[in-house]
C-alpha cells in the first residue's frame, strides 16, 4: 500500500511528497471546487421557481445571481490571496469553505428577493478565499511540465459542480422545494470543512522552482508592479473574462431557456426515463436540469482535459500555445453554439451543444498554467486573485446580467423566445476573447519566469 504519511524532509515539501498523496491533494481540491460551483451555479435551475415566487424579471434575476455574488467575491479575493501568499493557504480555504457553505444554507431561508440578494453577497464573501489559494497549492505540489494538466484536472470541479448542482437542484425542487436544495447543500459543505483541514497539508513554497526563485513574502505593490510589466497577463485576463461572460451566462440562463423554448419537447425527450429517472408528475425544472446537466458534465470534462493535455504538450515547445490553443477553441465553438441555439430539434441541440461546451472550457488548463509561470512563486496566489477579480467582475457580474437584460429588451419582439436570441448575441463574446488571447500569445515568451526546474 502506498504510504501517504508526512514526508521526512521539509514539512509539506512537494518534491518529497508521495505520488499517492499528490493525487489525494488534487482529489480533495476538486471536491472543494465542486462544492464551490454547486453553491455558485445552483441558482441557475432554482431561478425558475424563485422567479415565480418572488415575481422578479430576468434583469433583476441577473442582478441577484450575478452582481450580488461577484461584488465581494471579486473584490475580497485580492486581499485574501495576498494573505495566502504570506500565511497558511489550507486554513484560508477551510474557513472560506465553511463560510460560503453556511451562507448557501441561509439562502434557503430567504423570504423575498432582498433577503436572497444579501445571502448571495455572503456566498461571494466566502468563495473569495476558495480558488486563488488552490491554484498556488497545486503549483507547489506539481512540477512545471505537469501544471497545465493538474490545473485542468482541478478545473473538473467546474463542470462536475455545475452539473451536480443543476441536477441535484432539479431533483430536490421536484421532491421537496427550492429552499431545501440550498439548505442541504450548505450543510454538506460545512461538514466537509473540518475533514479538509485535517487531511490537507501546507506544501513548501517554490519547491519545484529553482533555488534562487523568490519565495519570501512581498507587498501587494510589488506584485502589482510585476504584473504591470507583464502585458500577457492583462490580455489573458481580459480575454478569459469575455469568454466567461458567455460561459457564466450560459450556466445561469440555459435551464430557463430550455424550459421556455422546449417546454413541450423536454418531456418527450426523456420519455424513456419516466417512472425511474423521472418521477411521475415531474415539472419542467427537472427535465431542464437533466438535459443541461448532462451536457455540462460530459462536454465540460472532455474540453477541460483536452485543453490541459494540449497545453502541456504544445506549450513546452512554444509558450504562445498557452494562449493560441484556447483562442482557436473559442472561434471553433461559435458556429456550433449558433446551430444548437437556433435548432428546432431538441435531440440535435443536445449533441451539438456538447461540442461548444467542450471547446469553450478548454482555456482553463493552458491559461491558468500560464498565470503560474509569469510570476514568481511568492506572488502566485495574489496574481491569480487579480486575474479572478477581472474575470469574475466581468464574467459573473456582467455576463449573467447582460444576457438577462438583453432577454428583457427582446421580449416585446420575441416573447418567450427572447432568451434564445439573447444567448445567440452573447456568442460574440467568444470572438472578442479569441482576439485578446491571440494578442497575449505575442508576449508570453518574454513574460515567462525562467526559474522553474523540471
Amino acid at each position: 500500500m502506498s504510504k501517504v504519511a508526512a514526508p521526512t524532509g521539509a514539512p509539506g515539501s512537494s518534491s518529497e511528497t508521495s505520488a499517492a498523496y499528490r493525487s489525494y491533494v488534487l482529489a480533495i481540491l476538486i471536491l472543494v471546487y465542486t462544492f464551490n460551483f454547486i453553491d455558485r451555479q445552483i441558482l441557475g435551475v432554482l431561478a425558475i421557481p424563485i422567479q415565480e415566487e418572488f415575481a422578479v424579471s430576468d434583469t433583476q434575476m441577473g442582478l441577484m445571481r450575478g452582481v450580488a455574488f461577484a461584488i465581494f467575491y471579486s473584490l475580497l479575493g485580492v486581499p485574501i490571496a495576498w494573505l495566502a501568499d504570506r500565511t497558511n493557504r489550507v486554513w484560508i480555504m477551510t474557513i472560506a469553505l465553511a463560510l460560503w457553505s453556511l451562507m448557501t444554507a441561509v439562502c434557503g431561508l430567504a423570504q423575498n428577493a432582498v433577503h436572497l440578494f444579501l445571502a448571495r453577497l455572503g456566498v461571494g464573501v466566502g468563495e473569495a478565499g476558495g480558488v486563488a489559494p488552490a491554484y498556488s497549492l497545486i503549483s507547489d505540489y506539481f512540477p512545471p511540465e505537469r501544471r497545465a494538466r493538474a490545473l485542468a484536472i482541478y478545473s473538473f470541479g467546474i463542470p462536475i459542480g455545475s452539473a451536480v448542482g443543476i441536477i441535484f437542484a432539479g431533483i430536490i425542487t421536484t421532491i421537496l422545494d427550492w429552499r431545501s436544495a440550498f439548505i442541504i447543500l450548505g450543510i454538506a459543505g460545512v461538514a466537509l470543512a473540518p475533514f479538509f483541514r485535517a487531511t490537507m497539508r501546507e506544501p513548501k513554497r517554490g519547491s519545484h522552482d529553482a533555488s534562487g526563485a523568490q519565495t519570501a513574502a512581498v507587498s501587494f505593490s510589488d506584485v502589482l508592479a510585476t504584473l504591470m510589466r507583464k502585458k500577457s497577463f492583462w490580455f489573458l485576463s481580459t480575454g478569459a473574462a469575455f469568454s466567461s461572460m458567455m460561459g457564466y451566462g450560459l450556466f445561469a440562463w440555459m435551464p430557463a431557456f430550455l424550459s421556455r423554448s422546449y417546454a413541450d419537447a423536454l418531456p418527450e425527450f426523456f420519455s424513456w426515463a419516466e417512472g425511474w429517472l423521472v418521477p411521475d408528475g415531474a415539472g419542467i425544472v427537472l427535465y431542464a436540469s437533466y438535459f443541461y446537466g448532462a451536457i455540462v458534465l460530459v462536454g465540460g470534462v472532455l474540453g477541460i482535459w483536452l485543453g490541459g493535455e494540449l497545453g502541456d504538450r504544445l506549450g513546452g515547445k512554444n509558450r504562445s500555445a498557452f494562449a493560441t490553443i484556447p483562442a482557436t477553441a473559442f472561434i471553433a465553438a461559435v458556429p456550433f453554439f449558433v446551430v444548437g441555439v437556433l435548432s428546432n430539434s431538441l435531440t440535435l441541440s443536445f449533441f451539438v451543444f456538447m461540442i461548444p461546451t467542450a471547446l469553450s472550457l478548454a482555456w482553463l488548463g493552458p491559461v491558468l498554467s500560464a498565470f503560474q509561470h509569469i510570476v514568481p512563486p511568492n506572488m502566485r496566489a495574489t496574481a491569480s486573485a487579480v486575474f479572478l477579480l477581472i474575470n469574475n467582475l466581468i464574467g459573473i457580474g456582467v455576463g449573467d446580467l447582460a444576457i438577462g437584460a438583453m432577454s428583457d429588451a427582446l421580449s416585446q419582439a420575441f416573447g418567450e423566445e427572447s432568451l434564445r436570441y439573447s444567448i445567440l448575441a452573447g456568442t460574440s463574446f467568444y470572438l472578442i476573447a479569441a482576439g485578446l488571447l491571440f494578442i497575449a500569445s505575442r508576449y508570453l515568451e518574454g513574460d515567462w519566469e525562467t526559474g522553474d526546474r523540471a
